[in-house]
């Protein structure tokens, strides 16, 4: 009986990594009806990270009611794994820039919600917890999130306050001594994504700025906050946040996670393939498909594709990537460990019209590799 495993990212705006799975899974059954296939969706960070892990690996949605990005009121989730031991919390479920929608004002929006979504996580016995970075409205270097977890933030006079994007140059003190006890002993691992540092032309503010609704005056005066609010920890904590790799995530909420709560930043896959035990359920596999929007330099830096292609690789499992799109110099995924690659477009049509094929696209290329690899007494 062929074993076969199936974990491609989501094609961003067009299919869910669960759809993709699903899709792929009734084209290798067409053809290999007995086959055991195992599908492990995959999410970067972002909207959807939660609800991957719970497919991936079985749990529950948590409910809570925190802070949305203007703090108002908004109902959220986070999810719950290894049997209540690891809490998943994807920042755009309270901080996201859906829930802002017309209204896109980087120096406003807090991330105090993912705080309190921490907290509940922490109080309810989570030893561990997944933090995902990705899709958020916010430039608050995560000091709205560490101050619902009571880090004290306070200016020159000793007015405390929280922080957002426009006044992280007033903090003066930060005290972090009535930080939530219950997470004193609870590892803190952040999937983060891109390599971005805090500030400067490719920080936080320049970047991602201008997506969250800030002009050119607006992202510069961002920037000069952001080399504030690391200026200020690094004298207050001792912390250097400047130009760590990954800082500028989330509006800064990378470098907030290290320095408020000592976290790990982790590329996402390698969190994903850990947690769900990948290298095991790896044991005795024939084939892996996995898979992204576009492949191209980019995903050379250790995303999905090459992050799965590398476990693949040191035991030698043959791995195909199904991408959108094939960008140029891609070549040495091969040496990462890629056996192939193939693109679902079928015709050449401007991406808008792609994406309505995409699930019959996507089918048609698996069917595809199917019957060739029939043909080959696979």
């Amino acid at each position: 009986m062929k074993k076969i495993l199936l974990i491609p990212d989501s094609f961003k705006g067009t299919m869910s990594s669960t759809e993709i799975c699903s899709i792929m899974e009734e084209r290798i059954r067409a053809y290999y009806p007995d086959a055991e296939v195992i599908s492990i969706p995959v999410a970067d960070g972002g909207e959807g990270s939660v609800d991957s892990f719970l497919a991936a690996v079985g749990g529950k949605r948590v409910a809570v009611t925190v802070k949305g990005p203007y703090m108002q009121d908004i109902e959220a989730f986070y999810g719950v794994i290894d049997n209540g031991s690891t809490a998943v919390i994807e920042m755009a479920a309270c901080a996201g820039l859906p829930l802002v929608g017309e209204n896109r004002q980087a120096h406003k929006t807090t991330t105090y919600g993912v705080g309190q979504l921490m907290a509940h996580a922490a109080i309810s016995g989570c030893k561990r917890m997944i933090v995902g970075l990705g899709g958020s409205a916010t430039n608050d270097l995560g000091a709205g999130a560490a101050a619902a977890l009571g880090v004290c933030f306070a200016d020159k006079d000793g007015n405390e306050f929280v922080p957002v994007g426009e006044n992280l140059s007033q903090i003066a003190h930060i005290d972090t001594s009535r930080l939530l006890p219950e997470l004193k002993n609870i590892e803190i691992i952040t999937m983060c994504d891109i390599d971005n540092p805090l500030y400067g032309k490719n920080g936080a503010a320049y970047v991602f700025a201008p997506q969250k609704g800030a002009d050119p005056a607006m992202v510069e005066y961002l920037d000069a906050q952001l080399k504030a609010g690391a200026e200020v920890i690094r004298s207050q904590l001792g912390t250097d946040i400047a130009q760590l790799a990954g800082a500028g995530a989330a509006g800064g909420m990378g470098g907030g996670m290290v320095a408020f709560f000592g976290s790990r930043l982790q590329m996402g896959i390698e969190t994903v393939l850990d947690t769900v035990g990948f290298d095991s359920l790896l044991q005795g596999a024939d084939l892996v498909f996995t898979g992204e929007g576009k492949i191209d330099d980019q995903s050379l830096r250790g995303k999905v594709v090459i992050g799965v292609a590398r476990r693949t690789k040191k035991v030698g499992v043959p791995l195909i990537a199904v991408v959108g799109d094939i960008g140029d110099h891609i070549e040495a995924a091969y040496s990462e460990g890629v056996s192939a690659v193939f693109s679902i477009n079928r015709v050449a049509v401007d991406f808008s019209e792609a994406k309505k094929r995409s699930k019959s696209d996507m089918a048609l290329t698996i069917d595809n590799l199917m019957r060739f690899i029939k043909s080959m007494n696979f």
